[in-house]
């Protein structure tokens, strides 16, 4: 039982990581983590959630690609769903992919001579559409969750490499990677030193962020391109022909005036593919553009079609990432930040070296633990690299270079912010870690309002780090609270505001207030409550305020929140500061509880419906009036639960056109299974 309990909990907790850093890497274009460290979770989650299918959830960032669309700009419903590609991260792994694909192949009755695949850099940018009628460009979208994404039309106009009218009336879209030139970077980051702006960590995030602005000038003054390597619907010939090889493809893709990329390799020979993906991977430095790894995919799109899709991934393509870019440099001196939690974590302040198209002098240690584990002293030289292009981190010393004069790290006593002491905090990491109990500490108020601001929590527009520093340096916020007490005139003061950027902070602040209980809960920020966690204790107790009441078994004994997590939210709010804040924010006209609920409808009104609570549905298929996350939030409003996977303890279901394999292992099972109008008429109570 104790085993299942923290396997919920873990679940919980990387499910709340990895929407986290979805949230930065594709909506914010501000990434925290690395690719590696976020594949590693990813493949966790996965492995937990099929381990443990009843905790799998339809909302899980397992089933969904990371991004969303923004709200500053209009939606668009991709016509093709754009989706991902998995990854793979060694030759054994590409070569076991290449055999698992050709015997599935061969299984359909292709001949082995005839599977041929082809192979090119993977492009490190941002994925977009582009759809053409009657030759002229009518809409430009990024990629977003994959099937709905944001019009970015104008910007998409400045971007060198598409065209916007075509040789040939046309109807059709294409499917492109937008990017910065390695050389732009470079200038454009050069120029943000020498005005002291804060750079950008690497051309791909150069590049999303420029084509997100809300004026096309500023994006057509970050010079960007494209290369445009897919076509998603229409035909690439009047005449109606459409390719039957993906050369075919990108070679008509090229004559009707889009730049694509020129290094490509077409083989049927596995051991050349693997020889294409090392050949990729010794030239990217001298590419003018940055790469992540290298793209092998069917050359046949007939054989594409008899390889199949994953729901999320294509079978018939596979992406090879390469490993970080490595450099050494010397460790001069170990800082202690503090977190908004506050634990501490060391960061290493080294001999600047060039890393990745930036200059790196700081680099993470991440914790107490990985000092010692990797024996790094200060005076070490030391091996860093630039995990996923972003954030440096040291691999490890050199211990052969050493002379004897370098100095093991000692641990402050006291919070190098607040100057109070210290205490060991032995549920994190493996040894504990080193936290600030300090709830007016500098720096984690800075941390934690950047926090309560951020697009999961409250979600306030242009909030950002040094936004919050400023107002926090020009004494004007001391807790979240102040936020709504800002005036225009302070705001436009501050250093590149002005009245227009005071003026719409204030609107995000004002439309922040409803964002309801469950995200003001998860945007307090206590510590091990992720946003599902904060939705179930809303759900259970409908307000912040009643959870100053809550005992903590009642606590534990809610659905994704365990012992520790329970312990925490009722540390937290037996704090009287917690009171304090809260008070202010309901002052404020912060929304603070969900609305009330009625127990029987007015006089010859409707019924509330029926209470599912003890149903456990699983939705599979596509609902004739409804998306699947709608049907999941009515059926969760109802007091029912939604999984992603049946097992002998589903209830029910539900099942539209399409259905897959959850159907069949249904039928298997004799689970009972409904249509939309079935569901419907029992969410009626009918």
């Amino acid at each position: 039982m104790a085993e299942k309990q923290n396997a919920r909990e873990r679940i919980r907790e990387l499910r709340g990581i990895i929407e986290r850093a979805n949230d930065l890497y594709y909506n914010q274009d501000a990434p925290e983590m690395a690719d590696f460290e976020y594949d590693r979770l990813f493949d966790e989650l996965k492995r937990l959630e099929g381990e443990y299918p009843e905790f799998d959830d339809p909302a899980s960032p397992t089933h969904h690609v990371g991004g969303a669309a923004s709200e500053k700009f209009a939606k668009v419903t991709h016509p093709v769903k754009m989706g991902s590609l998995s990854d793979v991260f060694s030759e054994e792994e590409m070569r076991a992919y290449l055999e698992r694909t050709i015997r599935t192949l061969t299984d359909a009755g292709v001949p082995e001579g005839e599977i041929l695949w082809s192979v090119e850099p993977k492009i490190d940018g941002l994925s977009v559409s582009l759809t053409y009628e009657r030759g002229r460009l009518t809409l430009g979208a990024t990629r977003g969750d994959g099937t709905v994404g944001e019009n970015v039309t104008e910007n998409l106009m400045t971007v060198a490499g598409i065209p916007h009218t075509l040789p040939d009336p046309l109807d059709l879209t294409v499917r492109g990677e937008v990017y910065m030139p390695r050389q732009v970077f470079g200038e454009i980051n050069a120029e943000k030193e020498r005005t002291g702006e804060r750079v950008f960590a690497n051309p791909r995030n150069a590049a999303a962020g420029s084509l997100r602005r809300l004026d096309a000038e500023e994006t057509a003054a970050a010079r960007l391109d494209i290369f445009v390597f897919n076509y998603q619907t229409g035909s690439l010939w009047t005449d109606g022909h459409s390719p039957a090889t993906h050369e075919e493809t990108i070679r008509r893709i090229g004559e009707l005036g889009f730049h694509r990329i020129a290094i490509r390799t077409v083989t049927a020979d596995p051991d050349q593919v693997i020889e294409a993906i090392r050949q990729i991977g010794e030239s990217r430095e001298d590419l003018s553009y940055d790469i992540d790894g290298a793209v092998v995919k069917l050359n046949s799109l007939e054989q594409r079609a008899l390889a199949g899709e994953n729901p999320s991934t294509p079978k018939w393509a596979a992406a090879f990432k390469y490993p970080p870019e490595r450099k050494e440099t010397r460790l001069l001196s170990i800082e202690a930040n503090v977190g908004r939690t506050g634990v501490l974590t060391p960061l290493a302040v080294l001999d600047p070296v060039r890393l990745a198209g930036t200059t790196v002098s700081r680099a993470t240690l991440h914790n107490i633990d990985i000092i010692r584990e990797r024996d790094v002293r200060i005076g070490d030289m030391v091996l860093v690299q630039k995990a996923g292009d972003i954030i440096p981190e040291i691999v490890g010393s050199v211990k052969e270079k050493r002379t004897g004069a370098e100095i093991p790290y000692a641990f402050p006593e006291t919070c190098p912010s607040c100057g109070e002491r210290l205490f060991w905090d032995s549920e994190e990491g493996d040894s504990g870690a080193l936290r600030c109990q300090n709830p007016a500490c500098p720096a984690q108020l800075e941390r934690g309002i950047t926090h309560f601001a951020s697009r999961g929590a409250m979600n306030i527009d242009g909030l950002g780090p040094a936004l919050v520093k400023a107002l926090i340096d020009g004494d004007l916020i001391r807790d979240a609270a102040d936020l709504y007490s800002l005036r225009r005139e302070d705001v436009a003061a501050l250093p590149r505001m002005g009245d227009k950027s005071a003026e719409n902070l204030l609107a995000a602040l004002e439309r922040s207030k409803t964002a309801g209980p469950a995200r003001l809960l998860y945007a307090l920020g206590i510590r091990h409550v992720g946003e599902v966690g904060a939705e179930e204790l809303i759900a259970a107790f409908r307000s912040v305020d009643a959870l100053f009441d809550a005992k903590e078994e009642d606590l534990s004994a809610i659905q994704d929140v365990g012992e520790i997590t329970a312990r925490t939210v009722r540390e937290f709010f037996d704090l009287p500061e917690t009171r304090a804040l809260v008070d202010k924010l309901k002052t404020s006209g912060v929304v603070t509880a969900l609305p009330a609920q009625e127990d029987s409808a007015p006089d010859g009104g409707e019924e509330r419906g029926a209470d599912l609570s003890g149903l456990t549905f699983v939705l599979t298929g596509t609902l004739p009036s409804m998306t699947r996350p709608e049907a999941s939030e009515l059926i969760k409003k109802h007091g029912g639960k939604v999984t992603g996977s049946v097992s002998k303890k589903t209830s029910y279901v539900v099942a539209g056109s399409d259905a897959g394999s959850k159907l069949t292992k249904a039928n298997e099972l004799g689970i009972p299974v409904i249509g939309e109008d079935e569901l419907l008429a029992m969410l009626k109570g009918e």
